[in-house]
């Protein structure tokens, strides 16, 4: 039915969908020997049929290169984002998903350092401290995040070098610990990731505008 609304004149192929273990809520379509192969997260197998429409839609309409119907994509975020789902993906990522820890240590800054420094700098020495490591490749794109599943704190092993200025990497510590402190939320559907609390205490942050200066120029 999806298929027909977006290409009404083209012949529908075969399809294959399968549910699959993935560890987060994965969906893919491909089109291969003229059969479309859709995967799917196992716990969408018990969604509504409407949001199985909505996931047909917005699969297709990627795949062929369509507008998204904003109803449909409406329909699968508000499904995901409910308290349930978020709940079971958040289970699966814990037992499924496997954490690539590193080290603290580093070959310049020491993350078990930083954050005691931070610690006790912004937040009176309160914050729990989560696994800390460094990434296992100098990666330029994700320089930095908190995984809430595994309760770590990677940082990209591209500033654990002389010329990084010990500002840049205490504001990116500083914003990962951020999340500890004001986690995910989900309002009206939507998951906000940067409340304004969240960024009200970013801009607390001294030297916030030289560490982003040095971010932007990596």
């Amino acid at each position: 039915m999806e298929y027909r609304e977006l290409r009404p004149r083209a012949p529908i192929p075969p399809v294959d969908v399968r549910f699959r273990r993935f560890t987060s809520l994965n969906t893919t379509i491909r089109l291969r020997d003229g059969k479309l192969h859709v995967r799917l997260s196992d716990l969408l197998e018990t969604a509504p049929e409407s949001v199985h429409h909505a996931i047909a839609h917005i699969l297709l309409a990627k795949l062929y290169k369509k507008p998204i119907a904003p109803t449909h994509a409406d329909r699968y975020r508000r499904h995901t984002s409910s308290e349930a789902i978020s709940r079971q993906a958040e289970h699966i990522r814990q037992t499924r998903g496997r954490k690539r820890i590193s080290t603290a240590q580093g070959h310049r800054y020491d993350l078990d350092e930083v954050f005691k420094t931070l610690n006790i700098r912004f937040f009176n020495g309160l914050l729990g401290r989560p696994t800390l490591t460094w990434s296992a490749h100098a990666a330029r794109r994700m320089l930095g995040h908190y995984d809430a599943a595994h309760n770590t704190i990677v940082v990209s092993r591209v500033f654990d070098r002389p010329d990084t200025p010990r500002c840049a990497i205490e504001y990116l510590l500083y914003h990962e610990m951020l999340h500890l402190k004001h986690p995910v939320s989900v309002k009206a559907g939507r998951r906000c990731v940067h409340s304004r609390a969240f960024q009200a205490d970013e801009r607390l942050f001294p030297e916030l505008d030289a560490a982003k200066a040095y971010l932007r120029r990596l």
